[in-house]
């Protein structure tokens, strides 16, 4: 089975979007664990009312609001995860019926998945956030005048998909396109390398150095692109004071490693 391990944090209007996107899944052999950094009640109240009738069971573990700590919540759904692969996606992201499937299809043992996303404007976003409820067929309809547009900022990822090969196959670690908000590896693996680095506090790369840890362990990155595509809600760039400390510590440990091959 697959657990996806979905963070959210204070904006429950995207997180009922993205919920409604994984309840339209073709592929149901999944459950939800919702890591909650410490959202609100009108969040709790959401989810209670949307859990006792959706279509695969949901887990929301909340910890308390003391900042920036996605690292801590998301080590705690790897533990209380009962499937064997973790797929990693956000509160902010809507999802393609094929989610779960092509995923499903990517997972392979000793490789992780990153995916990519699809990043819309901030009045498309509006439009959406105020949609009784998600509709993907009524969103590929306008797609094509979405990207002329600019509503959206990739049009043909979402039009063609793509299978395995080894194509998708990186040679080694690069930052370019790890996005915690679609990623996905086997638990197995997470708990190999003790998750994240629950001392990476702040927002950024906290995602870069689960994948260069993984990496590290002889884990093979693999590219989800042309297949697991998510929409992106607008929002706000998030605070990044810790962005720089916490990119520099990754850097430390890629030379670190770089210097024990020499």
């Amino acid at each position: 089975m697959i657990s996806i391990l979905l963070a959210t944090y204070n904006w429950p209007q995207a997180l009922k979007l993205c919920l409604e996107s994984l309840a339209t899944q073709g592929d149901l052999d999944f459950e939800i664990i919702i890591a909650d950094d410490g959202s609100g009640k009108e969040t709790k109240e959401l989810i209670d009312s949307m859990k006792t009738a959706f279509p695969v069971p949901i887990t929301h573990l909340w910890q308390e609001d003391l900042g920036f700590r996605k690292t801590i919540i998301l080590n705690q759904a790897i533990a209380a995860a009962h499937g064997d692969y973790l797929v990693f996606l956000d509160g902010d992201c809507l999802v393609q019926p094929d989610f779960v499937a092509r995923h499903r299809a990517l997972a392979q043992k000793g490789y992780l998945v990153t995916g990519s996303r699809v990043l819309l404007s901030e009045s498309l976003t509006q439009q959406l956030l105020q949609w009784p409820s998600w509709n993907f067929q009524s969103l590929m309809a306008k797609l094509l005048g979405h990207r002329v547009n600019g509503g959206i900022n990739k049009y043909w990822p979402l039009k063609i998909k793509l299978g395995d090969g080894v194509w998708r196959h990186y040679k080694k670690f690069v930052w370019r396109r790890i996005k915690g908000c679609n990623m996905a590896c086997w638990k197995a693996d997470a708990k190999a390398i003790h998750g994240f680095d629950e001392t990476m506090t702040g927002w950024g790369h906290e995602d870069a150095d689960f994948v260069f840890r993984l990496q590290r362990n002889h884990i093979i990155r693999k590219s989800g692109s042309w297949a697991t595509e998510v929409f992106h809600l607008f929002h706000q760039i998030h605070d990044q004071s810790n962005a720089a400390e916490n990119a520099k510590r990754v850097r430390e440990k890629i030379l670190a490693k770089a210097r024990s091959v020499n």
